[in-house]
């Protein structure tokens, strides 16, 4: 396993729709936080696809959430991982959490990165609530079995969480995937206007399920 948790995307993305949203604001920053069990799993996959339409002017990093370590006392070496963690939070405009659902929720992993959200907010001198105000919160999701509504306990927390802070609620991806881990072989240009034209309604508009009226999924066969 590579022991490097923030790496940087490599530029392969042209210039495309979302361009006209995003190309101008060169100050965008967007940090993937990866909240899943396996490098490379279908919610990492998803996000990918999504990230792969930002314009390239448009800084990505990626934190993989399950590299790091939290001992009950604190050591040097996680002293480190958690100012890793900290910095990509605090110097990204955009913070997007890529998680599958668990339990109508986000994964363990994930959960603990957003239990220290509430620790630094009362770190002296920190100022972390301030400093959150006015970034963008995403979520980018996948699910085996049932239906995108069930993730409404998922998406319902962290539309609360950015409120809280005074963040913006960018909205949610959410797609079915195989039980085998792997998203339905559809064209990943579906999902590259993602982070340029998502509604502030906290599903992409392209399917009506049930009484959440917004929500893209992949067919699993």
């Amino acid at each position: 396993m590579s022991r490097s948790i923030l790496t940087r995307d490599p530029v392969k993305t042209a210039m495309n729709g979302a361009a006209s949203v995003l190309g101008e604001d060169r100050g965008r920053s967007f940090a993937f936080m990866l909240g899943g069990p396996h490098t490379g799993g279908a919610t990492e996959s998803l996000a990918r696809r999504a990230a792969g339409g930002l314009p390239v002017t448009v800084e990505r990093s990626w934190l993989r959430l399950s590299e790091l370590s939290f001992p009950v006392q604190t050591v040097p070496e996680t002293e480190a991982a958690e100012k890793r963690m900290l910095d990509a939070t605090l110097e990204h405009t955009d913070i997007v959490v890529v998680s599958p659902l668990y339990w109508y929720s986000v994964s363990a992993q994930t959960k603990l990165y957003l239990d220290y959200w509430a620790s630094w907010m009362t770190r002296p001198g920190l100022d972390f609530r301030a400093r959150m105000g006015g970034k963008t919160l995403w979520a980018v999701s996948t699910f085996a079995r049932g239906e995108a509504q069930d993730a409404q306990p998922l998406v319902g927390m962290l539309e609360r969480t950015a409120q809280y802070l005074d963040m913006t609620w960018g909205g949610a991806l959410l797609c079915r995937a195989h039980r085998t881990g792997q998203l339905a072989g559809h064209d990943a240009s579906r999902y590259a206007d993602f982070f340029a034209t998502a509604p502030k309604d906290p599903f992409l508009r392209t399917k009506r399920v049930g009484p959440l009226r917004h929500a893209e999924e992949l067919e699993a066969s």
